[in-house]
């Protein structure tokens, strides 16, 4: 995406929209990015000045959102719902304990904790939907993992499932909650009450792990990885 600076200090992206009818200016809950969209038809000189307008709001938002977290020493970062503290090890493998975290000094920690929880994201994601769509008598036919900031998991008409690996830092049962509701979609392709009460059928009380993701799911997008 294109982008221009507003107030003199703030990145805001371009996008553009054949399907928006006005012009729209978010902050992302992931990093705090400005994102302009534009209906196809409107000026950049149009867009520029609208942004323009709403630089105080812009800069008082971002100055609000929690700073992103990096993966260093002594950071508190949360597994499966359980804060691990980040320290070193001598040891040639990580070591999940308790309460701690532990790395090898000889790599890059962010892109092996990343691996890692992508990994372990696999495994509970896997079983999650086998034991679901076991309960269904239904069958998905691909699961994937992403890096995704604007939803948590999505199905295909042919039965591909797609997942943020970043909900298994969650609590266990947020993650169940997210593969319970796209395997429902395997039997209901839209979210009516049938779809609702399939959800329920596969994981009674839903609502609460659901709106745990609601009230903190963009803290877990906090957290960078790489550079």
């Amino acid at each position: 995406m294109d982008g221009f600076l507003v107030g003199g200090d703030i990145p805001v992206l371009l996008r553009r929209s054949a399907r928006a009818r006005r012009m729209t200016l978010r902050v992302t809950r992931a990093g705090g990015e400005v994102v302009l969209t534009l209906p196809s038809r409107t000026s950049l000189s149009d867009g520029r000045a609208f942004a323009e307008s709403r630089a105080d709001w812009l800069r008082r938002i971002r100055a609000e959102m929690p700073a992103l977290r990096r993966i260093v020493p002594g950071a508190m970062l949360p597994v499966e719902g359980v804060l691990r503290r980040i320290a070193p090890t001598a040891e040639a493998r990580l070591q999940l304990r308790p309460d701690a975290l532990l790395l090898p000094q000889d790599r890059p920690a962010g892109v092996m904790v990343e691996t890692w929880l992508r990994g372990l994201a696999r495994d509970r994601l896997a079983a999650a939907c086998d034991r679901h769509a076991a309960v269904l008598g239904r069958q998905f036919t691909a699961l994937a993992l992403r890096d995704t900031r604007s939803r948590w998991g999505s199905c295909t008409h042919d039965g591909r499932l797609m997942f943020s690996w970043r909900l298994v830092m969650a609590p266990p049962q947020v993650l169940d909650y997210v593969a319970a509701h796209e395997v429902a979609h395997l039997r209901h392709m839209d979210h009516s009450d049938a779809f609702w009460r399939t959800t329920a059928a596969l994981l009674p009380g839903f609502e609460q792990p659901r709106a745990w993701l609601r009230r903190h799911g963009h803290e877990l997008l906090t957290w960078r990885f790489r550079d």
